[in-house]
Parts: structure tokens; sequence; C-alpha cells
């Protein structure tokens, strides 16, 4: 941490935000392509995490609350694309897209696809929070804290969603 004048607390400078930088953004796009379902999406929704948290560094104590900070902001980024995706299809069902290049299927294993696309059939909020902890490992608290609801909110929506999941793969015959 970088210290302003004597005796001033630290703050969040430069050469942090580019070592957060270095050690998250990869794992920041990751989360976003699951929730957005688009590597530019994503990319773009990371890009603007950082950009938005390099005005607030000055404001964070240390590299876990800006982390936290930035997956908060990468998820509320993916609703905002999502929403103007939604708007921009003027609300018509999106229709069947080929699969993605081979670029965005790196990022999933094969064997992990069938669960991938199972994802695609979760209601917003479902996905969000099963993305948030199996893919980002959260705890409850903290992804209760990124998505701004209540722990009780996230263990009932992890368990619907996990029972929707698996409904979802069994009727399509992959269990």
């Amino acid at each position: 941490m970088a210290r302003t004048r004597a005796g001033a607390p630290p703050t969040f400078g430069e050469a942090e935000l580019s070592e957060l930088y270095a050690a998250h953004r990869l794992s920041l796009v990751r989360l976003a392509i699951l929730l957005v379902d688009d590597l530019a999406s994503a990319e773009d929704v990371v890009q603007d995490a950082f950009a938005a948290m390099a005005g607030r560094r000055g404001r964070l104590d240390n590299g876990a609350a800006a982390l936290a900070y930035l997956r908060t902001s990468v998820v509320n980024g993916s609703r905002s694309a999502l929403r103007r995706r939604r708007t921009a299809r003027g609300y018509v069902a999106p229709h069947d897209t080929p699969p993605d290049g081979p670029e965005a299927t790196a990022v999933l294993a094969e064997e992990h696809r069938e669960v991938y696309q199972a994802l695609e059939h979760l209601a917003p909020r479902q996905r969000e929070v099963l993305v948030l902890r199996y893919w980002s490992n959260l705890s409850e608290i903290e992804i209760a804290e990124a998505l701004g609801i209540s722990r009780g909110s996230v263990k009932s929506t992890a368990s619907r969603a996990l029972d929707a999941l698996e409904s979802i793969l069994s009727k399509e015959g992959h269990r």
C-alpha cells in the first residue's frame, strides 16, 4: 500500500492496482463469460470494472476490499450488459446460436460443456449464485455481498438452482 502523507492511512495505489489486474483479470473475465455468454462483452465488463476502480482506489483499504469491489462490479456490469442485450433484441426470445469459437471454448473443459449449456436455461439470479459459488468458489457471505442479497436468499436460490439444473440435465438425457 502506498502512503499519501506522514500519518495518513495507506491507500490502494497504482502499483497495487496493476498487481491486482495481473493476478485476477483472467478469473474475472471467466466469471463474466459465464454470466454474459460472450467473450467480447465479458472483457468489456471487466475492463469497465477496473476503470471504475481506478477512480476509487484511494478509498479502498486493501486488496481484499478491492477484489470484492471488482467482483461486485463485474456481476453488476454483467447484469447491465444482459439488460442492454435484452433491450436491443426488443424482448424477443433469443434464437439458437452456433457454437462459440475456440477462444470461448477454451474457457471450459469439454466435460463441463453440458452443464454450461444447462446454466443458460436458469433464471439470471440462479445462474449468478451458482457461478459465484462453484466457479469463483465464493462463500455464501461473499455471494450475498456481491449480489446485494441476504445469506438466506443465497442458500435458497442455490438450492433451487441446483434442483433446476439437475432437472434440465436429466431431461436432456445427460445423467
